[in-house]
């Protein structure tokens, strides 16, 4: 069920309409079997290991607290270790068999051919679970942190598997944490007029954001990706700055949608973006993008690993890890693997090369303040993270090497011949995502000083309908939808 469908615009306004008609103490109970509804609506077979992966952390935890309870501490411990470390590998199996297992099998057959090995193996041919990678991490996170004291046990089982099904986030986050959200389903959420407006408005405009703009840069990133040894030059740059833009506005107006939907009901979670192409540093950009991602990746590995606190060396290792990880994650191929290696690499280069960046701030006497130094860093921070997208984006290591290599043929002509317009978006669909993108980034620009949610309320009644009328008729004007066009899934879906 798509989140700009009219399907779910349906059903959502079914379940939040019914949640502030019942008692306060059912309201779990109905957010629940929405959620279950929801998700099965993808396809009904896989909600058995949504299921599965609830049961395993429902009893695992009951388990911990009680070995909490041994007075032999060190027995306690190991039961403990025993148990969660369990707990993980039953989650990570059912991930690893449906996302990695061919992915592995596939790597270890051509590694044992080069040394004239050859080993049949059986494939899997499932499909993967909607959302399983943002609930596995869900799940995880509740367990890690029982086995911390960060939070008791959960008693009911329906609570839980709310906590990990909750119909918003399940398909693309933002991942939660069980001490930030679980806590929330046991609160009392009254109909609040203004809060219930400013989730709509962020639903509306993640609504617009994506059919409007991320699907119409879609279609010439597709074009291109598509083919690679067809364009060159200018075609590909273009291509790859879209891309760049289109997989932000897609999460982004899903986050912004989830989080839209949370709000209405009473419900906050986690922002998942902070206008990241306006960080002036990778390391920045990270704490701005997909947050709810990199917080969970920090506390429950970098910290673990030893984050930097046994050395510069032990510190390289540990981001590295990190990131190669995160492109795992991502995908199984070895293109994600490249794309968060690389990211990787842009942090330790930036601690390595720091003591030289600083003594040319000193030597030159650059004024670090001024606003054309901050637009050079967020210009070569953007130049990076556009780069490392490639390897995101292509369909394999070859596309990836081809659309680099086939991107320095340059032809001046093809910003003014008309080129451009061959590649999908005509002249006219050309300049709405142009001006789409840049609406963006002037709203980003806003939102780095004030919450535009908070000053369009603070206008008169007349302006705001206006405003709110005027978003709509873009959206069923220009929205990319009808025939011709088929509705584009969110990128995230996907993982």
């Amino acid at each position: 069920m798509q989140f700009t469908s009219l399907i779910f615009i349906m059903f959502f306004l079914i379940i939040s309409t019914i949640y502030f008609i019942i008692p306060n103490k059912y309201r779990w109970f109905w957010l629940l079997i929405c959620s279950y509804l929801f998700y099965m609506s993808s396809d009904p077979k896989y909600v058995i290991f949504i299921a599965a992966s609830t049961i395993i952390i429902y009893f695992s935890g009951l388990l911990i607290e009680n070995a909490n309870k041994i007075s032999n501490e060190k027995k306690s411990i190991q039961i403990k270790k025993i148990l969660v470390i369990a707990s993980i590998s039953s989650n990570l199996g059912i991930l690893f068999l449906f996302k990695y297992y061919n992915f592995f099998n596939t790597s270890l057959a051509r590694v044992l051919n080069i040394f004239g090995i050859s080993i049949h193996m059986p494939t899997f041919r499932y499909l993967l679970p909607l959302g399983i990678s943002f609930y596995t991490l869900q799940a995880l996170s509740y367990i890690i942190d029982v086995y911390r004291k960060d939070v008791v046990a959960e008693k009911n089982l329906g609570k839980l598997a709310l906590f990990v099904s909750f119909f918003p986030q399940v398909v693309a986050g933002p991942i939660e944490k069980s001490k930030n959200m679980l806590h929330q389903f046991d609160e009392k959420h009254v109909f609040d007029y203004y809060r219930v407006k400013n989730g709509l408005l962020l639903m509306l405009w993640g609504t617009f954001v994506k059919i409007v703009v991320s699907d119409r840069l879609a279609i010439l990133v597709n074009t291109v990706y598509d083919n690679p040894n067809n364009y060159k030059g200018f075609s590909i740059l273009i291509a790859t700055v879209f891309f760049t833009f289109q997989i932000y506005l897609d999460f982004m107006s899903y986050s912004d949608i989830a989080r839209g939907a949370a709000e209405v009901l009473g419900f906050n979670i986690t922002n998942n973006f902070k206008q990241p192409y306006l960080a002036n540093s990778i390391k920045e950009f990270w704490s701005r993008w997909h947050i709810s991602l990199t917080s969970w990746f920090k506390d429950y590995l970098y910290f673990p690993l030893g984050g930097n606190r046994r050395g510069k060396l032990r510190t390289y290792y540990n981001i590295m890890i990190i990131f190669l990880v995160s492109g795992l994650w991502h995908g199984a191929t070895f293109n994600f693997i490249i794309w968060g290696g690389l990211h990787g690499f842009y942090q330790i280069a930036a601690y390595l090369l720091k003591p030289l960046k600083d003594k040319a701030i000193t030597t030159f006497k650059i004024r670090t303040k001024a606003f054309s130094f901050k637009f050079f860093q967020v210009l070569i921070t953007f130049m990076l993270v556009n780069f490392a997208w490639i390897f995101f984006k292509a369909k394999s290591f070859l596309s990836a090497i081809t659309l680099i290599k086939n991107s320095f043929y340059f032809n001046p002509w093809t910003l003014l011949d008309g080129s451009i317009f061959k590649l999908g978006l005509d002249s006219k669909d050309f300049l709405v995502a142009i001006v789409g993108i840049v609406l963006v980034i002037i709203v980003d620009l806003i939102h780095r000083k004030r919450n535009l949610r908070i000053l369009l309320s603070k206008q008169n009644i007349i302006f705001r309908w206006t405003t709110y009328i005027v978003v709509v008729l873009i959206i069923l004007v220009l929205g990319m939808y009808g025939p011709g066009y088929s509705m584009q899934q969110f990128i995230y879906s996907q993982f």
